[in-house]
Order: C-alpha cells, then structure tokens, then sequence
C-alpha cells in the first residue's frame, strides 16, 4: 500500500470525555491506504467506538485528523461526512424511517439527489446487499441482519471513500458472518473496521491495529500477532 493514496490519516490524535480524569483516547497516529480493510481492535473499553466516532467528527479530539485531502474541523465537517459511511453497532440508531427503502434514500436527499432517482439507486443498493425484497418493510420486521444489510446499504449508496465500521458483525450467525466478510473484501472503499471478533478480521481485513486503554499499541499485518 505504499503507493496507494491515503484516504484517513490521524496525528497524534488524543480524546478526553468531558468530566474525565483520563483519556478516551492518547496520541494515536497511524493511516489508511485506498483499499485497505483495517481491523481495529481492543477489549471493551479501549477505544474503539471513541476513535470511528472521533474521525466521523462526533467527539473533539486534539491532534490532526485527514479524510481523503481534507483536515478535519468544524469548517470541513460537512465535506467529510460526504465522503465517509458510519455503521452504528446497533442498527436500529441509524434507521430511522418507516420503510427500509426510505432510510436507504435519505442520504441521498439530503445531498440533493432527485426523489425519483433516490428511489431507484436505494432499490437497488438493497437488491446489491440481498435485502431487495424488504425496501417496503417496517424496521421492527426485520432481523438483526437484515437491519445489519439495510443500514449498510444505506452508507454504500452514496459510494463514500471510507468507511467506519462499528461491530458489524455482532450478533449475526456464522454464515451472515461468512457473507458480511465476503461483501468487505469485494468491496472498493477503505475501511476501519471496530471489532472484537477475530476470526471475522481475519476473513476480510489486510491490516490489524490493536488499541489498549486509548493508546495504539499494535499495528501488523499479521492476525496470530493480535492476543485479545
């Protein structure tokens, strides 16, 4: 990936939630190259929400924080949210509408695409991650995955650079696993992927970054260097 572009960069980025002695997170500096899928990983508590929340310009952070060229702050905030797709750990927080078609459409709408073709581009990124037939469908009668697969269909449509990846496996069973994996791997974006699932990094990321306590401790390519 040396020669790829970088699509993330953070500079020693450190985080402190309001009211605490410590940090959330601690002069993390590391990047993410175009087409590399980077598993972010750590115990419960380490840091992970903290940072993909920190990078979609949740959470103040001091340090230097750069998403495809741009340096994140409260001027460029809007041009980096178009270009990064957040996944919630539970996808029930970012579903918001009555039918998945129309939670799939708002990101587009709210980027000035044309009803009509809102509508056509969502039915379809459905159909793309194997939910087509549920656009109608209430989010209280879908599954976990299929919630899982309509909120990401939600972020794949408006074909952002990177995406942030909160947990997405959790909770599904082995061949949603199998299938999320497959659906990562062939897909074009560079990715930060949280999670504690290790056998799911292992089948789709490139790269391994483990964080303990806020700070980055690990960054390898190699999976068997990661003990959790």
């Amino acid at each position: 990936m040396m020669n790829a572009k970088e699509v993330l960069s953070l500079e020693k980025v450190s985080v402190r939630y309001e009211g605490s002695t410590g940090h959330a997170l601690k002069e993390c500096s590391f990047a993410v190259h175009e087409g590399e899928r980077v598993a972010l990983l750590g115990l419960n508590g380490s840091g992970k929400t903290s940072l993909l929340m920190t990078v979609a310009g949740l959470l103040p952070h001091d340090g230097a924080i750069v998403v495809d060229g741009i340096e994140l702050s409260g001027k460029t905030l809007r041009q980096i949210r178009r270009k990064i797709g957040f996944l919630f750990s539970v996808p029930d927080d970012q579903l918001l509408f009555p039918r998945a078609v129309d939670d799939v459409a708002f990101s587009l709408t709210r980027q000035g695409v044309a009803g009509a073709e809102a509508q056509r581009r969502s039915t379809a990124a459905l159909s793309t991650m194997g939910v087509g037939d549920f656009g109608a469908s209430a989010p209280y009668e879908l599954s976990h995955g299929q919630k899982t697969r309509v909120a990401l269909a939600g972020i794949l449509v408006h074909e952002p650079r990177l995406l942030l990846l909160d947990e997405p496996s959790g909770a599904l069973d082995p061949p949603g696993k199998r299938d999320l994996a497959g659906l990562f791997t062939s897909h074009p974006a560079a990715m930060l992927i949280a999670t504690h699932d290790l056998s799911f990094a292992a089948a789709c990321c490139t790269r391994y970054i483990l964080l303990e306590d806020g700070r980055l401790t690990k960054d390898t390519p190699r999976i068997d260097d990661i003990a959790l």
